[in-house]
C-alpha cells in the first residue's frame, strides 16, 4: 500500500513550522507519520522544533544547505530513502525550505522510482495574505512557484489580518489566470486543518511552466553543520554561512555548557532586520525555541537538547559580527 503524501510549501515567514506541528497532534492514534524537512540554512532547526509532537510514531529527518532537489536530487533520494525504510508510515509530510523549488520536489516524488511507493495528495502552499501587497514577494519566481503548484492556498495567519486581505489574495490569485487555480482556505484560528491534507492532487508537469534559470542559494563556500564531525574550537561555538543572490543564512552552534538569557535573546532577536529568524536555545527558561518573522517572537518549550543553535535568514547585507557580539552578550553562563 503506497504512502500518503503532502507536500507543505510557503514562503519565508508563512508559518510553516508553526502548522505542521498542529497538524502532527491532530495524528490519528495509530498511524506512523514520517516528516522531511529541508532547511536553506546549514545548522537544522527545524528538525528539533519538528520533533517535540511527544508521539514516538512521528519520525523526522532534515535536510539542511538549502533545495535538496539541488544537485539532481542526490540529497532528496538519500533522506527519503532512509525515512521510508525505518519510519514506514502511512503518511508522510514533506516541508521544502521557504527558498526551495517545490515543481523539482512534485517531479521527484511522481517519477518511476517513487510511483508505487508513494500516494501524491493536496500540495499546501501556505501565505501570509499581508504580504500580497509586496512586490518582493509576488513577483519573487519562488513564490510564483509556490503558488503555481499549490492544491490548496492556506491564507496563514489570518488572526493578525486588520482588512480585506484575503480579497486582495483572491485577486492576486486570479490575476495569475492559472490553468487549475487552488483553492483558498482558511480558519478562525489560523492553524491547519488534518483534512484539508485529503484533498486530491491535481499536478500537472504542463500546467503553468516555469523555467529553472533561477538558483536561491550557491553551494559555493557552503559549511555544512555534520553532527558526525562537528567538533567546537576553544571559544565553544561554530559559525556557518550560506551566500545565495538575494537571501543569506547565517548560523550558529553553541556548546551545551552556554546558556541564554531568554529576555537579552527575544529582545535581540524581535530588534533584527531580518526575514526569519529560528532558534533552539539552552536558556535560564529551560530550553526554547524561538521563531521570528516580523511578527514578534514566538516561544515553545522544548525537552532536554544537547547544544544551543540560531539560523538567521536576511537579505544581502545583514550586520552578523553585530549579531553575533549580541548573542555573546546574552550569555548568563
Amino acid at each position: 500500500m503506497s504512502v500518503k503524501t503532502n507536500i507543505i510549501t510557503g514562503f519565508l515567514g508563512a508559518g510553516k513550522s508553526t502548522n505542521i506541528l498542529n497538524v502532527l497532534s491532530q495524528k490519528p492514534e495509530k498511524e506512523r507519520w514520517a516528516l522531511l524537512v529541508n532547511e536553506f540554512g546549514e545548522v537544522g532547526i527545524d528538525g528539533a522544533m519538528l520533533s517535540q509532537s511527544g508521539s514516538p510514531d512521528i519520525f523526522v529527518r532534515e535536510v539542511p544547505g538549502g533545495c535538496m532537489c539541488c544537485s539532481s536530487g542526490i540529497p532528496l533520494h538519500m533522506a527519503l530513502n532512509m525515512l521510508l525504510a525505518r519510519a514506514k508510515p502511512d503518511r508522510l509530510i514533506i516541508e521544502p525550505s521557504g527558498l526551495g523549488h517545490p515543481r523539482e520536489l512534485i517531479e521527484a516524488l511522481t517519477d518511476q522510482h517513487y510511483s508505487s511507493l508513494l500516494s501524491l495528495g493536496a500540495t499546501i502552499t501556505l501565505i501570509d495574505a499581508r504580504k500580497i501587497s509586496d512586490s518582493s514577494y509576488t513577483k519573487n519566481p519562488i513564490f510564483k512557484q509556490q503558488v503555481e503548484v499549490a492544491d490548496v492556498v492556506f491564507a496563514s495567519k489570518s488572526d493578525l489580518y486588520e482588512g480585506n486581505e484575503i480579497d486582495q489574495l483572491k485577486k492576486y490569485l486570479d490575476s495569475l489566470r492559472l490553468v487549475r487555480p487552488p483553492r483558498i482556505l482558511g480558519a478562525p484560528s489560523s492553524r491547519l486543518s488534518l483534512e484539508w491534507l485529503e484533498e486530491i492532487s491535481r499536478y500537472n508537469p504542463t500546467d503553468n511552466p516555469v523555467t529553472h534559470e533561477f538558483d536561491s542559494f550557491s553551494e559555493k563556500g557552503v559549511e555544512h553543520a555534520e553532527e558526525e564531525t562537528k567538533t567546537f574550537p576553544a571559544e565553544g561555538f561554530l559559525r556557518f554561512k550560506n551566500l545565495g543572490k538575494e537571501f543569506e543564512s547565517y548560523g550558529w552552534i553553541f556548546r551545551s555548557s552556554f546558556v541564554f538569557d531568554d529576555r537579552l535573546i527575544a529582545s535581540l532577536f524581535g530588534s533584527a532586520s531580518a526575514e526569519r529568524i529560528k532558534a533552539t536555545l539552552r536558556t535560564n527558561n529551560g530550553s526554547q525555541a524561538y521563531n521570528f518573522s516580523g511578527d514578534g517572537v514566538d516561544r515553545l518549550s522544548l525537552k532536554n537538547i544537547k547544544d544551543s543553535r540560531i539560523e538567521v535568514i536576511a537579505k544581502s547585507g545583514f550586520p552578523d559580527q553585530t549579531f553575533e557580539e549580541g548573542l555573546l552578550h546574552a550569555i548568563c553562563v
